[in-house]
């Protein structure tokens, strides 16, 4: 499929994204897209298994989190029965998908995510919709999901399949290493990327030559559905790849004690993702892979020695993009005593000069929270934080009136003060509230930056290459950055930065859009064949 439009870009990038909000046909683009897209949000979508619209006894709406009057949809609360299905059908498609040539599957994916292309800006607006994402970052999300696919179909291609040869033990015998596929594996994904962590994990389970279950978070199923669609008309088998929405909670329970079950693929809390790896482990007959992405409490650096202008903008772009409502988000500071005034100073200015608001208009920065829920969370926490002694530089506030009466709208927050043993310090929050404390010397610095059950993003602004070097060499984090003012600890890409936790981030060890992430989805098959 030819692709209706084209990124004039060799590379794109979440920063080239940014530097694409004063592109006027970018922001038409979106803006016609959002015209197109609002008049057909607040329908009633069905679940799809083997390609047939299937409908249960119940369903939940989906409203928007920055305007509780704009529904999304309605969907199915999938049940167990249909559950078992969708995973036999998977299993009966998985025979033929899982007999393609791997040459074949790559192209059948580059067809994918042609559609995915074609549809950028569409997709785009719909993530703005359902999840309350500002626009330049849901058009990178769209972006990074197309270049996920594209990036592991290079892979697959550049290793031939992962397939080898090896030393054959006699004259007349052929020996090689085949990677093969698992089977049917569910691909749970979050609310906060849902497009391209749904596409990073289905995508790669497709190419690789497994069927797939897609369970969408319930606060954003609808991008999803249209990833299910690419699939189907990028020419996946139909019994191959299936669409199920409704409770976390119900289809974790019905897919991990399912025999059928090859594996799982889940991005999401850590809490969730224990409670769902020991289920699986415990009602499973034998191991079987789970791929965990999990949260983290990702800090950044500020030595003597920073550009503060640069650090400031690096850690209000991570900490408080999409409202802090990422895993990779910044959410702890560690600034150098005799630079510690300034750069707090410099970082309140900018904090407090960033727009908040509906996430469609195109000045604004900083969108609403999921939901109710997550206000509560921020409001417990800043309240937790004078409690405990610490000062709220700045934000602290839920806020209402005009648009925010409609939403779940709070103001991006500096706390100063915690102790480093204070839960705060030490658990995830996602939300847009970052904590900074200072240091003396940069050992000390990297002694609290690893001080923490998460290792999956960090960050570091320093001008002395010395310094630098040190942090990377010593930082207990799978994804590191120094002096990079596009994001201290966010905006990975494809083919870039390889996106995967250590410790309780995550348990691969490979991270998504790197060069070995497939090789979560298959195992090796050893061949001696005697000629």
């Amino acid at each position: 499929m030819v692709p209706d439009r084209k990124e004039n870009m060799d590379h794109p990038s979440v920063v080239t994204y940014v530097d694409q909000l004063e592109n006027e046909s970018v922001n038409e683009s979106f803006d016609k897209a959002l015209s197109l897209i609002v008049p057909r949000l607040g329908e009633t979508h069905p679940l799809y298994i083997g390609n047939e619209e299937v409908r249960s006894g119940s369903l939940f709406e989906v409203v928007s989190p920055f305007d509780r009057d704009l529904l999304i949809g309605s969907f199915q609360q999938c049940e167990p029965l249909q559950i078992d299905r969708a995973v036999s059908v998977a299993n009966v498609g998985f025979e033929t998908w899982g007999s393609f040539s791997w040459e074949k599957r790559t192209r059948i994916l580059e067809n994918v995510a042609g559609y995915l292309e074609s549809w950028k800006f569409e997709l785009a607006a719909i993530i703005t919709c359902e999840s309350g994402k500002p626009r330049y970052e849901a058009i990178a999300e769209a972006g990074e999901a197309v270049e996920l696919i594209r990036y592991h179909c290079r892979v697959f291609r550049d290793h031939d399949g992962f397939n080898s040869s090896l030393l054959p033990e006699s004259e007349r015998a052929e020996c090689k290493s085949v990677m093969r596929p698992y089977g049917t594996f569910a691909i749970i994904s979050p609310f906060n990327f849902p497009l391209s962590l749904a596409t990073g994990m289905a995508c790669s389970a497709l190419l690789t030559g497994n069927s797939i279950i897609i369970k969408p978070a319930s606060a954003a199923p609808l991008s999803c559905l249209w990833l299910y669609r690419a699939c189907i008309r990028g020419g996946v088998t139909p019994d191959a790849v299936h669409y199920l929405t409704g409770s976390g909670e119900q289809f974790g329970e019905a897919i991990t004690g399912n025999p059928g079950i090859a594996g799982i693929a889940f991005t999401g809390s850590r809490d969730a993702g224990r409670r769902l790896n020991l289920m699986f482990l415990e009602r499973q007959p034998y191991q079987k892979p789970i791929i965990l992405e999990l949260g983290s409490k990702n800090p950044v650096i500020v030595t003597g020695n920073a550009d503060i202008e640069k650090a400031a903008g690096g850690v209000v772009r991570s900490a408080y993009g999409y409202s802090g409502q990422k895993c990779s988000a910044a959410s702890r500071v560690y600034v150098q005593e005799e630079v510690a005034r300034q750069f707090i100073e410099r970082l309140r200015e900018k904090t407090e000069a960033l727009h908040i608001g509906d996430p469609r208009t195109r000045d604004i920065l900083v969108g609403p929270l999921i939901d109710r829920r997550a206000v509560e969370h921020y409001r417990e926490a800043v309240s937790v934080s004078l409690k405990a002694g610490a000062t709220v530089v700045t934000g602290g506030n839920v806020l209402a009136g005009g648009i925010f009466d409609k939403g779940w709208f709070v103001q991006p927050a500096i706390v100063t003060g915690l102790p480093e043993d204070h839960p705060l310090v030490k658990n995830e929050l996602f939300i847009p509230l970052v904590i900074v404390n200072t240091f003396k010397t940069l050992a000390e610095a990297l002694r609290k930056a690893n001080n923490s059950d998460y290792g999956l993003t960090a960050g570091i602004f320093s001008e002395n290459e010395e310094e630098v070097e040190y942090f990377f060499d010593t930082v207990r984090s799978g994804v590191t950055y120094a002096n990079r003012r596009g994001g201290a600890t966010t905006g990975a890409w494809p083919g870039s930065q390889p996106f995967g936790g250590w410790n309780a981030s995550g348990i691969t060890g490979k991270g998504v859009g790197g060069p070995w992430y497939l090789l979560s989805y298959l195992r090796e098959q050893s061949r001696t064949w005697i000629r």
